[in-house]
């Protein structure tokens, strides 16, 4: 393992300001185990060092899988639904952090809300001053959760921030991240996007040895680990730790004095490096968070880096010998908004590239393209342009309505539907419609579109996925069904088109999404198209995608059953005796 550090300019932040990367980093390079690629900033090699373990250094990246919880449910009293059926897979959450700037949490604060479609159940903002660490946290969106007052109490040049989806239940307060804990050589924070598949077998193991949990949640394992690492700096602490993680996780750590990003060896989950005029230094989820507050992208980190941003520069080292790069592939499809660059391609020209090859794969006779908003309005726009046939808003979102709504007592058919979706007559009477949508999971909703589109007047209907059909769960930070319940995993296409009522249904081929990715192809992630995954998970139950509630204290693994689910057993007995006595 390599270390190398950059010394500071005499600029008003404490960090140094390297020479841009350029926005379009086409290919992530390889990392060996101890060297790590030139960055364009000057770097000298730091006297932190530390002897390679390859055994203990190769992490087998596994995630948890997840389901679904069915959407529409009615509570005690009879009179909310749960409206929120968009039927589509569900990032967990998104990370910030900022080290230099005097304004650190407000940045962050600003970040967070150009994150917020990564997560809506919470949001958590940590700041330092004074060698303190101060945290505030609650449920609910950004805007709800900070307002003036509160982030008057949050002074300090260094801080980080979260934004948490729950993938069951209500979220509850102590779940919501980043979290602060203290140990014997002071405090740390952290934030966490991203899941461990072996977070039950290592919180097992710490509560052998008398650690005690406040939350379910698989971020809290980490601070555990860094505080019973028998290494003294903290850069090993955290070195030490993400030797005994598997799955999939981009993080950020605080400290007294010192900003830390990492990132798993497989790169599942993207995480951006960018720098502000006063070079304070900016980790984040997205691009998009980096132009709301002025930062400059530089780079991702890369796959199995760690990143350290203190008094004395940026150090950056590699964690540990990484296979080939798994890159989400829904990143690009859905999660990410358009005007962000993920794993160094442009979210806006990969959607508008998907539509142009479903109009190329799969044209049809028509008089106008719409989208179902908002994921699908950029393959649309492809769609169109390569049919030449105009695109018109044929769908209106309501982004008004929040999470549950009065039913009236005599029911309306597709109400959830309904409540987000209105139909332009005017675009669709007496029209041939091609429909383009982003994904389709369990097709609940997608047939409920199709009626909607068809009762306002439209001719035909063609529905045009942007992406291949869905037939594996996820396994590295995504919410999605189960396997039985993926439409595409029991039923053909034409079956599909049945179930749905569309006249046509084409999905994006899976072999031209990875010629149109070319070079890069290799490096991402498709189990959930082809059910081939990186890697498998060990354990015989793999924990939920998400922090799974509960509250924290009180039953046992079994009293939480509901957030298991069965994996691959062949798969557990080929690695157990791998992984015995790995842990800890």
């Amino acid at each position: 393992m390599a270390s190398t550090t950059t010394k500071p300019s005499p600029l008003s932040s404490s960090v140094s300001k390297p020479t841009p990367l350029p926005l379009t980093h086409k290919t992530p390079p390889s990392l060996s185990p101890k060297t790590l690629p030139k960055p364009s900033f000057s770097l000298k090699t730091s006297s932190l060092s530390r002897t390679h373990r390859a055994s203990s250094f190769t992490l087998r990246s596994k995630n948890p899988i997840s389901e679904f919880f069915p959407a529409n449910k009615q509570n005690p009293d009879g009179d909310f639904i749960d409206y929120d059926d968009d039927d589509k897979p569900r990032e967990e959450c998104g990370v910030v952090g900022i080290y230099g700037d005097p304004e650190a949490s407000r940045l962050c604060y600003l970040a967070l809300h150009a994150l917020q479609h990564r997560g809506q159940e919470g949001a958590g903002i940590v700041c330092v001053q004074d060698d303190v660490l101060q945290s505030i946290t609650g449920v609910g969106l950004v805007s709800e959760v900070f307002n003036q007052t509160k982030l008057d109490q949050l002074p300090g040049d260094l801080a980080i921030g979260h934004v948490r989806y729950s993938t069951a239940g209500a979220s509850m307060l102590k779940n919501v991240q980043p979290f602060v804990a203290g140990y014997r050589f002071g405090s740390v924070g952290v934030a966490h996007n991203g899941n461990l598949v072996n977070y039950r077998a290592l919180r097992a193991k710490l509560e052998d040895t008398g650690s005690i949990f406040n939350t379910s949640s698989d971020t809290e394992v980490v601070l555990h680990l860094i505080a019973i690492s028998k290494h003294r700096p903290f850069l090993l602490r955290i070195v030490d730790a993400c030797e005994q993680l598997e799955g999939a996780y981009s993080m950020v750590f605080v400290t007294k004095d010192k900003l830390v990003a990492v990132r798993d060896p497989h790169g599942f989950r993207p995480l951006v490096m960018g720098r502000r005029s006063n070079g304070s230094v900016v980790f984040a989820s997205e691009t998009c968070a980096l132009d709301l507050i002025e930062a400059t992208y530089e780079r991702e980190v890369f796959p199995g880096e760690v990143v350290v941003v203190d008094k004395e520069g940026v150090q950056s080292l590699c964690l540990m010998s990484h296979p080939q790069p798994k890159q989400c592939i829904f990143e690009h499809i859905y999660f990410a908004l358009p005007n962000s660059v993920v794993f160094g391609r442009s979210v806006y020209e990969s959607r508008r590239a998907f539509g142009e090859i479903l109009a190329t794969e799969a044209p049809v006779d028509c008089d106008v393209v719409i989208a179902v908003p908002d994921s699908g309005v950029v393959a649309a726009l492809g769609y169109a342009a390569k049919a030449g046939v105009a695109f018109q808003q044929g769908l209106i979102r309501s982004h008004y309505v929040g999470r549950t709504f009065i039913e009236p007592s005599q029911k309306i058919r597709d109400f959830g539907v309904k409540l987000k979706l209105s139909p332009v007559r005017a675009v669709l009477e007496g029209k041939r419609v091609v429909v383009v949508d982003d994904s389709i999971v369990r097709g609940t909703t997608s047939s409920k579109i199709v009626r909607l589109l068809k009762e306002a007047g439209a001719k035909e209907v063609h529905m045009r996925i942007a992406s291949p059909p869905i037939i594996g769960s996820c396994y590295y930070g995504v919410d999605t069904p189960s396997s039985e319940e993926l439409i595409s995993n029991r039923m053909s296409v034409e079956e599909i088109r049945e179930f749905i009522g569309s006249d046509s249904l084409a999905f994006l081929p899976i072999a031209k999404l990875e010629k149109m990715l070319g070079n890069q192809s290799p490096n991402f992630c498709y189990a959930c198209f082809s059910g081939k995954y990186p890697v498998e998970p060990r354990e015989v139950k793999v924990k939920k995608v998400g922090d799974f509630v509960d509250d924290g204290l009180n039953g046992s693994f079994e009293s939480i059953g509901g957030g298991w689910v069965q994996a691959n057993q062949t798969q557990k007995e080929e690695k157990d005796k791998e992984f015995e006595g790995s842990v800890l």
